[in-house]
């Protein structure tokens, strides 16, 4: 009965293990095709990070500093750009006001037959470059979320592989102890057995 309930846990093991390596496997492709298609589609934007000259705030600095002057590549660079630079701008031209809110006093003023030419035309203006400022922030922003999930796939296909290779042992050494347990049956019924004395 040992060996049994040792040889099925053991196989259980095995066939555990292998998903484990099957999906290990898939999770580090996934890894490496998300990380190559972020570079290849962040280096043909031709993005050149800042450079600390540019730097204004600390904030900046804290976040740019690394990056200054290089070709943005990665995830990490995208956010870093999008939130402490872009952003930063956006909000200096409009003074803290979002797309939404500009477009809205925009349409208010170009309604308004006794509004002042040169404000529609400077609200017009910003709210184009809060559009193109915004668009191209989540672009940069989605390049980072599937940076982040190449980094996670990567983390999860390396524990799988960990976890498969932990499996396999268990399970070498499951079947060892069945075949011991095995010959330790054996082994007793062909011991003699005493004889009772009267």
């Amino acid at each position: 009965m040992r060996k049994t309930l040792d040889t099925l846990i053991s196989w259980t093991g095995f066939i555990m293990a292998a998903v484990l390596l099957v999906a290990g496997g898939l999770l580090i492709y996934a890894s490496n095709f998300v990380a190559n298609n972020v570079q290849e589609q962040l280096s043909q934007q031709n993005i050149k990070m800042p450079a600390a000259a540019a730097l204004e705030t600390q904030a900046q600095k804290d976040a740019l500093l690394q990056y200054a002057g290089q070709p943005m590549e990665n995830g990490n660079q995208a956010k870093a750009f999008a939130d402490h630079y872009i952003l930063v701008h956006m909000n200096t031209q409009s003074n803290n006001k979002t797309y939404s809110e500009v477009s809205s006093e925009y349409m208010k003023a170009a309604k308004d037959p006794n509004a002042d030419p040169k404000t529609v035309a400077a609200l017009g203006e910003l709210r184009q470059s809060l559009f193109m400022g915004n668009t191209l922030r989540g672009l940069l922003l989605n390049a980072y979320a599937f940076g982040t999930m190449g980094t996670i796939a990567l983390y999860a296909g390396i524990a799988a592989l960990i976890a498969a290779a932990l499996l396999l042992v268990l399970a070498v050494l499951g079947l060892r102890h069945a075949k011991k347990a095995d010959d330790d049956a054996v082994a007793a019924t062909a011991a003699p057995q005493p004889v009772p004395t009267t």
